[in-house]
């Protein structure tokens, strides 16, 4: 995807993303089905495996990156260039491109899974469901700080899963969407601060917060657009720029002024206490009532910025 088909061919651009969202919303992720990032988690495991020891740790996790997501970008490019000989083909393969790199239903029922189990099985099922899609240790967190953590991961998620990959699709097309991919799954496997990734990892992790920069932070003003609240807003101003991660904060504190409660505070990570720094001073209980309503959130958010990019390559076609 370039200027001049986004400019000169703009239903090239929105047909796949409305499809594949709509896809997305829909479907959601099948465990049965084969997906690109699941080829992507097996590709850096075997690096890790293969390269993460001995000398020379830093430069082995800067080389593996870089190879990693030009191989990325140059398949992808591949794949829609050979699919372009016929116009069809073109819209169901880009179609099927922009629905693997979604994630929002699986999100969306990741998050009322663990709110279901907590309900109906109690704490240790709650525990057990919500350990699936946090790195945070679980086994010791009360219904509370569960709930919290899932809210906690829909706003955060909704930046890395959802509008990051849109983002990053309406400028480069299927190739850049699934580069980001390859970068927020590589940050997510090998960009932690422990003794094994500190220094293998450190390149992954520094790219993944450049490349969501500017995502997470449309993610949290469309979050306080969507649901008309000043206090979400005063709030990302006020919070965002706490937490430890340069990107997290400002969707995470987008939704907790929007519900009024409070995030962070200390969590366990592969071992080490992490002290994270409190978004907001209402220490309410939270309900599943919340978790509906970010999940309501997040769908609605994902409408406003499929909007916002049709809107904005309207406006630059005609200009």
């Amino acid at each position: 995807m370039d200027y001049y088909t986004i400019i000169n061919q703009p239903e090239k651009l929105i047909i796949p993303l409305v499809l594949g969202w709509l896809i997305d919303l829909i479907v959601g992720d099948p465990y049965w089905f084969p997906h690109p990032i699941r080829l992507f988690g097996n590709i850096i495991s075997f690096a890790d495996k293969k390269i993460n020891r001995n000398g020379f740790r830093k430069f082995k996790g800067f080389v593996v990156v870089l190879f990693l997501l030009m191989s990325t970008f140059a398949a992808f490019y591949g794949i829609i260039y050979l699919s372009s000989v016929s116009i069809l083909a073109y819209y169901i393969v880009a179609t099927i491109m922009v629905y693997y790199g979604l994630a929002n239903r699986c999100l969306i029922y990741e998050a009322r899974k663990v709110d279901k189990e907590l309900a109906e099985n109690g704490l240790d099922a709650g525990r057990k469901r919500l350990s699936y899609i946090v790195g945070r240790e679980t086994k010791t967190l009360n219904e509370n700080q569960i709930r919290t953590a899932v809210l906690e991961t829909l706003s955060e998620n909704l930046s890395d899963g959802v509008i990051a990959p849109m983002f990053y699709y309406a400028i480069g097309g299927v190739p850049l969407m699934f580069t980001y991919k390859m970068v927020n799954t590589l940050d997510s496997m090998i960009g932690y601060k422990n003794d094994k990734y500190r220094q293998f990892g450190w390149f992954a992790a520094r790219t993944d917060d450049v490349l969501n920069f500017i995502p997470a932070r449309i993610t949290a003003f469309l979050m306080v657009l969507v649901t008309f609240s000043y206090r979400g807003l005063v709030f990302v101003f006020k919070y965002g720029n706490k937490h430890a991660s340069p990107n997290s904060g400002y969707p995470e504190s987008a939704l907790a002024g929007i519900l009024n409660c409070r995030f962070g505070g200390p969590n366990t990570y592969h071992g080490v206490l992490v002290n994270k720094p409190f978004i907001g001073d209402n220490a309410r209980a939270v309900t599943s009532k919340d978790i509906n309503r970010a999940c309501w959130i997040n769908i609605l958010v994902s409408v406003a910025f499929t909007l916002l990019i049709l809107g904005l390559v309207l406006i630059l076609k005609n200009l």
